[in-house]
């Protein structure tokens, strides 16, 4: 099966597998079973093996798998050893923590420059990357050729930024900024993130408990 082919939900469950499968791996475990790594995972066996599937047959029957084999295919399925220069935009509280707390290189990622609009802040040094004015984008993005942008910027500043980031061959975006880039650039690869939108989640979830445990 194509990857195209392949459903949003078993694309977004893969970096679970992922991180499942090297925590098993640091913890010495060589093998795992389908049942095994549901119980771990909170999956059913069948769903695990149904979404694994979509990308070939990894397990053995009667064996299961090879935790360092799967964990190392998931990660080339997800691009993870492809190197993607990367610049994030918005360095002011919520852009300052992604910097500091993510760790982009294991991931493939490569931070290569930082820019804002607050001009208080250029040339202050993040993660040994000084922080350059957004006017300096065009002359930085020719010359470094970045392919991804974070995004950490309000709504109403989006619009003209992801134009000019987009024209200066930005393909992949980790959205911040609540603007929807997939509906006017429908060419390039968008991951929103609505912190928000997990906290209402959470709410949900704990209503619905409540319920259960009132009846």
């Amino acid at each position: 099966m194509s990857e195209k082919q392949v459903s949003a939900s078993v694309i977004r469950r893969l970096p679970r597998y992922y991180r499942f499968l090297g925590m098993l791996a640091e913890n010495g475990v060589h093998r795992i079973s389908s049942g095994e790594l549901s119980s771990k995972m909170g999956l059913t066996a069948s769903q695990i093996r149904q979404d694994l599937n979509c990308f070939g047959g990894f397990g053995q029957q009667g064996y299961g798998y090879n935790v360092e084999a799967l964990w190392e295919e998931i990660g080339k399925i997800l691009g993870l050893g492809l190197p993607k220069k990367t610049i994030l935009v918005g360095a002011g509280n919520l852009g300052r923590a992604i910097l500091t707390h993510m760790e982009f290189a294991e991931k493939g990622f490569s931070i290569v420059g930082i820019f804002d609009r607050d001009e208080r802040f250029t040339g202050e040094v993040l993660e040994g990357i000084p922080i350059r004015h957004t006017d300096a984008l065009e002359e930085f993005c020719q010359k470094e050729k970045p392919s991804v942008a974070i995004l950490c910027v309000p709504k109403m500043a989006s619009r003209d930024l992801v134009r000019r980031l987009v024209d200066l061959g930005i393909k992949g975006f980790w959205n911040f900024s609540h603007y929807d880039i997939g509906v006017y650039y429908p060419d390039v690869a968008v991951e929103n993130v609505h912190l928000g939108d997990s906290l209402m989640t959470l709410c949900y979830e704990m209503q619905a408990l409540e319920n259960k445990n009132s009846k």
